[in-house]
């Protein structure tokens, strides 16, 4: 790899020990228990798709905007900068809520996950700046892979620190639980600085005179244009259903787990066994890309995720608690064979569709069938769990999406 790509890379290794900590494991937990204590157990998890579903329709608002905005000169590596410091930030901040104050832990999760999607922008459209197309399904990947690894350091640290609060001298563990988002934060920060020496905006846009106004100008010859893109298009339709199956199965995971029963420290396993087990699939979706194509590697992605939904529908209503332990350890190890892989293959098969001039617009918009389809997702389960008051059909309703978007990918040329 060339310093460029390595640094790139690092940036995965970086915040994904917010994808861990904060999205996925210990703080949905301290959600669960601490923030929202007395609250029934269905309507915290709902609140907590609720919230996901809110910061990610704000984003899908924003993001054509700044990714047009992001194409100019200069401009992208400036945006990418503030989103860091508000995720960064605002993550550090996830220690000030106690016990009961569901609003304020969830403002500051909204606003840490505004700042860690919105770089995503900026670092997605980046892979253009940093490598060629015939390298972009391998150093996508590798950065998938390698963040596996890079949130496996922090969230162990974490774990340790929480089974062992009393050697710290908390009376709970809850200081300690707070000391991991703090940790998450400086983790993510610290990794972030190569990227921000050695990587820069190769391809871009002359400033204009009047850049506001010249972005919503060039979204909107972008969306009138669309046609001229038909095979993007049609590939972002597609994502948008099954990537959305893919990050609600993410952010859903932990408080559905919970509603059955399963320990936190059973979970806390699992969620550790995913990030290992991950690392090496998903460099193994970028090898296999070269034999088989992307788009092959895509379906067998989805179809595992379809495999995944089909089991866990029945998890609810298995009749012990450890045999429904056993069921989710062997639906977290196919999560980990493909989550990955479908999210890295997802991106560089998009880059090499777009104009790399115009390459933060275009993954602007990307972005935003993203993040519009994972706002769909975690409602989705969240009605769909309180209407039956059933979690078992929330976690079944998630199938949809990943059938429809299999079915649209197979008309992607």
């Amino acid at each position: 790899m060339t310093r460029e790509e390595r640094s790139w890379v690092l940036y995965d290794w970086a915040n994904s020990a917010y994808s861990i900590i904060i999205t996925t494991a210990i703080f949905p937990i301290y959600f669960k228990h601490v923030a929202a204590k007395g609250m029934d157990p269905f309507l915290s998890t709902a609140y907590w798709g609720y919230a996901n579903s809110f910061y990610t329709l704000l984003l899908a608002v924003l993001a054509p905007l700044l990714g047009t905005f992001a194409d100019y000169k200069s401009m992208k590596k400036r945006l990418f900068i503030a989103f860091l410091v508000l995720g960064t930030g605002s993550t550090a901040a996830l220690t000030l809520p106690g016990e009961g104050q569901v609003w304020q832990a969830l403002a500051l999760y909204v606003l840490s996950a505004l700042g860690f999607a919105g770089a995503n922008i900026f670092y997605d459209s980046f892979l253009t700046d940093v490598t060629t197309e015939d390298r972009m399904d391998w150093i996508s990947s590798s950065g998938f892979g390698w963040g596996y690894i890079g949130s496996v350091i922090p969230f162990v640290l974490s774990i340790l620190l929480i089974m062992n609060y009393r050697l710290l001298g908390f009376a709970s563990s809850v200081p300690a639980v707070r000391l991991s988002f703090l940790i998450t934060a400086l983790w993510w920060l610290g990794f972030t600085v190569p990227l921000l020496r050695n990587v820069n905006q190769k391809y871009f846009l002359e400033p204009v005179a009047h850049p506001v106004r010249s972005t919503f100008l060039r979204i909107w010859e972008t969306v009138r244009d669309l046609r001229k893109y038909r095979v993007l298009a049609l590939f972002l339709v597609a994502y948008f259903f099954y990537i959305d199956g893919v990050d609600t199965i993410i952010k859903m995971a932990t408080p559905i787990a919970l509603d059955v029963g399963i320990s936190e420290n059973s979970l806390l396993i699992v969620l550790l066994m995913i990030q290992i087990v991950a690392f090496p699939f998903a460099i193994l979706y970028g090898k296999l890309a070269r034999i088989w194509s992307a788009k092959v590697m895509l379906f067998i992605g989805i179809g595992i995720y379809v495999c995944i939904t089909l089991i866990a529908f029945f998890l609810p209503g298995l009749p012990t608690v450890g045999l429904k332990t056993a069921v989710f350890w062997v639906l977290a190890f196919l999560v980990a064979t493909s989550q990955g892989g479908i999210q890295a293959l997802s991106r560089s098969y998009y880059g090499k569709l777009v104009p790399k001039e115009k390459s933060a617009e275009f993954f602007g918009f990307y972005n935003v069938f993203g993040k519009f389809a994972a706002i769909m997702g975690p409602a989705m389960v969240g009605f769909v769990s309180t209407l039956a008051q059933n979690t078992a059909y929330g976690i079944l309703s998630v199938n949809i999406l990943f059938l429809v978007g299999g079915i649209l990918l197979l008309f992607v040329p």
